[in-house]
């Protein structure tokens, strides 16, 4: 099944339209059709919200064949599974640190436990490695590097 016919099936599962996913996404009822149709994905940060709102995996809404929790059963948080399949890859990271963004040329999560990453990382421009204990919720965006770059 695509990841739009699942992203369909659980909002009706939940009693929502596609205008009322779009405005707790903070995007167009457009968007929400374009990802329905399988002609556009959405970006990072709204897959893992809505994981969090259909109480799904996004490893549910991405993958073909990966299985939906059991009913009454709710899967660990998004950003939990998020950060389990990031754990040791490099990727590029977004954070906050005392009210500034961060952007980072690559990063690797080396671990994380509950509200924190431990992140090894070089900022862009700077060049300079640095690791670092991060909130995860000072996390703006993360995204996979294909193998290799970085």
């Amino acid at each position: 099944m695509s990841m739009g016919s699942k992203l369909a099936e659980a909002r009706r599962k939940n009693n929502l339209t596609q205008e009322q996913l779009a405005e707790q996404l903070g995007v167009s009822r457009q968007a929400v059709s374009r990802w329905e149709s399988d002609t556009a994905y959405p970006e990072t940060d709204k897959i893992v919200r809505m994981a969090e709102l259909f109480h799904v995996s996004c490893d549910w809404l991405l993958r073909d064949g990966a299985e939906a929790p059991a009913p009454g059963q709710s899967a660990p948080p998004a950003v939990t599974r998020l950060l389990r399949q990031a754990a040791g890859k490099r990727l590029q990271l977004r954070f906050y640190e005392e009210d500034a963004a961060v952007a980072c040329d690559w990063c690797a999560i080396l671990e994380f436990d509950g509200g924190w990453a431990n992140v090894e990382f070089v900022r862009e421009k700077k060049g300079q490695r640095e690791r670092r204990l991060i909130p995860l919720s000072s996390i703006r965006s993360i995204t996979f590097l294909p193998e290799g770059e970085g």
